[in-house]
């Protein structure tokens, strides 16, 4: 089963629901074995991130799963201590990947980090503080993901955990729009404000922890619960998804269990077709109920405009 596709701005498309690998286990079979069935089973979108520490495992399951390279979208992101170095990040993700190109690159999060601290991908000061590179302009970090695309080594460019206030920041001087903004979108954090912005600038949203982070209550919202009874469906997680892909959202939910890859393929699919506009309001409604909640909130120590985050973060 295929999952439906969303038009971006350059004239591709992406698969609705793709495959999320953050929090996958590295160098382990686990993740390859993830992505091959993920493949074999109708998912063609595949996020990955050099961060995440596993392309080369994703590389591994995208070869073994005998799917074209042609036939799957993958994503992969600009960690905060290359940007100054684009061209070199990217290219350490294709080597480990094994492909000779990107369907979309993103800008993992608007943070620059000090290319020469203490560590290579994640800088700690002595206070304990991230190590941030605050002499890098966002601006020119967006030229340089802009010259790849010209180079052909992506196909498009977007961002991660862009707030307004940080896409304002890029948008008035670049030459190629952000095709996606990768955030944290679910139940309890809906972001509905920003979702019209993005509409607004034809951004397309993607939603990383859909259905929650580890430990977190969303699938036992008694709300969602009692629609997917209502709707005769499965489980709540199909709830979760269905209602993001309503709005147009693309979902990438993560996991290592093969049944349940496959259930987060064809619950969402199925809950996409059965859910209904008044259940759309109804779930709009839960966080601003009392619920909202992030939480995913690194304490970077500087405001990247978001709503609803929290102060000890900045």
């Amino acid at each position: 089963m295929l999952s439906h596709l969303i038009a971006l701005h350059n004239g591709q498309t992406v698969p609705a629901i793709g495959l999320g690998t953050w929090q996958s286990e590295p160098n382990a079979s686990e993740i390859t074995c993830a992505v091959e069935h993920g493949l074999k089973v109708g998912y063609r979108h595949i996020d990955c991130a050099l961060y995440y520490g596993n392309e080369k495992e994703i590389g591994d399951g995208l070869r073994v799963s005998g799917v074209p390279r042609e036939e799957v979208f993958i994503t992969s992101k600009l960690w905060g201590t290359y940007h100054r170095r684009v061209e070199e990040c990217l290219d350490l993700t294709l080597a480990n990947l094994r492909t000779t190109y990107l369907d979309l690159y993103l800008i993992h999060w608007p943070i620059p980090l000090n290319p020469n601290g203490s560590d290579p991908l994640v800088p700690i000061l002595p206070n304990g503080n991230f190590d941030l590179d605050e002499s890098q302009d966002i601006r020119d970090t967006w030229k340089a993901m802009e010259a790849m695309v010209k180079k052909g080594k992506v196909k498009a460019i977007g961002t991660s955990n862009f707030s307004e206030m940080m896409l304002e920041k890029i948008l008035p001087t670049a030459e190629i729009l952000p095709a996606v903004n990768q955030l944290e979108l679910h139940l309890y954090n809906p972001q509905l404000k920003l979702l019209d912005y993005l509409k607004s600038k034809k951004i397309v949203p993607q939603a990383y922890s859909p259905l929650g982070s580890t430990g977190a209550p969303l699938l036992t919202d008694e709300s969602a619960t009692e629609i997917a009874k209502k709707r005769n469906l499965k489980s709540t997680s199909d709830v979760l998804l269905g209602y993001l892909l309503k709005k147009d959202i693309v979902v990438l939910p993560k996991s290592m269990s093969s049944s349940r890859i496959e259930s987060n393929l064809t619950g969402a699919l199925e809950a996409y077709n059965l859910l209904t506009l008044e259940d759309i309001k109804i779930l709009d409604g839960v966080a601003a109920g009392g619920k909202q909640n992030r939480f995913i909130t690194p304490p970077w120590g500087i405001d990247i405009g978001f709503d609803n985050w929290p102060t000890s973060a900045t």
